[in-house]
């Protein structure tokens, strides 16, 4: 029986690795639906290549150049809209940021399977979506490499039994850099990574760590281990994409060459594992496979993404909707590489943490983040047109 499956954010790197998934397992997954933000041609050729039953776009397009048979569901809550239809076995969530909580809870409150590529719905929503995957009875399985090597390699022990989560990091292209040449970063040198090819935010997060700091806080809520159980390693080559280490002394690693297809394949067809078109990893060709401990003090995203989790309640939420604005006002040329840790800070600085437990709540609290962070922005922008 093959799997119906829809694939949010289509448009993206994962949903565009997604859909070369679903394509290459033909008696296995069947395309149900896709959706897009504002990538409307994309979408379109999307639908002519992969013929779904239902496009979905939050902006308006013109339905008549969707092939016959594809329907059409247009505007603000299309993608949520898409997320709940029944017909779906497995939601592939791969929408960027925040966005990406809505249409996660409308997927698990029909009691479905969401293969999740995005961890700040996680973030910013875990005592919602704790809540409701006891009622509703839905799961997650992770896409991220990095949860998806951790959640195989805890097939080998119970939770009892392990010491510690060990989260790889490839470090971006800046890890070996010192604090005073990260200042003169630009956007365009930032978005080059060296090994995996990923969306624009994702890239800037993985440069500057921040990426790893809400891996951080995912792996310690979908695994529910406290931040004293969660290391992070620096692994420049990519290919160990985490471990789970055990309190004999066992390291568990999950290894494959850098490619994204493999563990969004892993979350469709779990438990069973299916051939695939991935490279098959040789390690006798790859070069020397190197460890570093990160350094503190030179990537202070690190450092406030423990101290944030360690603190609980809505300061991951702060922490994620922060670093979405600086991101943002550091590709538009507003503010500095370093200024993105600089928002972060003050923002989390100025926050009284508080429960969240209802979307509503989780969504004001993020808004009243991004303002907070986007008022230091502005000092920190016109800071920098004083200095030139």
């Amino acid at each position: 029986m093959t799997k119906q499956i829809s694939v949010l954010g289509c448009t993206g790197s994962i949903g565009r690795q997604s859909l070369d998934v679903i394509a290459s397992h033909p008696e296995e997954m069947t395309l149900f639906g896709i959706a897009a933000k504002s990538d409307v041609e994309t979408l379109i050729s999307q639908s002519n290549t992969y013929q779904p039953r239902v496009a979905a776009c939050e902006t308006e397009f013109d339905a008549s150049r969707l092939p016959k048979g594809t329907i059409a569901i247009m505007g603000k809550g299309a993608t949520e809209q898409l997320a709940a239809m029944p017909e779906a076995d497995v939601v592939v969530n791969g929408v960027s940021g925040f966005a990406a909580l809505a249409p996660l809870v409308a997927s698990l409150k029909m009691g479905k399977r969401v293969a999740l590529a995005n961890k700040e719905s996680i973030v910013c929503g875990k005592s919602l979506i704790d809540r409701i995957l006891q009622e509703y009875h839905g799961e997650i399985l992770p896409v991220d490499s990095e949860q998806s090597a951790i959640f195989q390699c805890l097939q080998n022990g119970r939770k009892e039994e392990v010491d510690k989560l060990i989260l790889t990091a490839s470090g971006g292209p800046f890890w070996r850099k010192g604090r005073e040449e990260l200042a003169g970063i630009t956007p365009e040198e930032a978005l080059a990574h060296p090994t995996w090819n990923m969306g624009k935010k994702i890239t800037i997060d993985s440069a500057t760590l921040f990426n790893k700091g809400l891996e951080v806080m995912e792996a310690a809520y979908l695994f529910d281990l406290p931040a004293e159980q969660i290391e992070v390693v620096i692994h420049p080559q990519s290919i160990v994409h985490s471990m789970v280490s055990y309190i004999d002394g066992t390291c568990m690693a999950n290894m494959s060459k850098p490619d994204m297809r493999l563990p969004i394949q892993y979350a469709i067809t779990y438990p069973a594992r299916t051939a695939s078109s991935c490279q098959t990893l040789a390690l006798f060709n790859e070069q020397p496979l190197t460890f570093h401990k990160p350094d503190f003090a030179r990537f202070h995203s690190l450092k406030m993404a423990f101290d944030a989790l360690k603190s609980g309640l809505s300061c991951p939420l702060v922490y994620n909707g922060a670093n979405e604005a600086a991101v943002e006002a550091f590709c538009s040329g507003r503010i500095g590489f370093l200024d993105i840790e600089r928002v972060v800070d003050y923002t989390l600085n100025q926050h009284a943490p508080v429960a969240l437990s209802a979307l509503e709540e989780i969504m004001e609290a993020d808004r009243l983040a991004r303002d907070v962070a986007n008022g230091w922005i502005v000092r920190i922008s016109q800071e920098r047109r004083n200095r030139h």
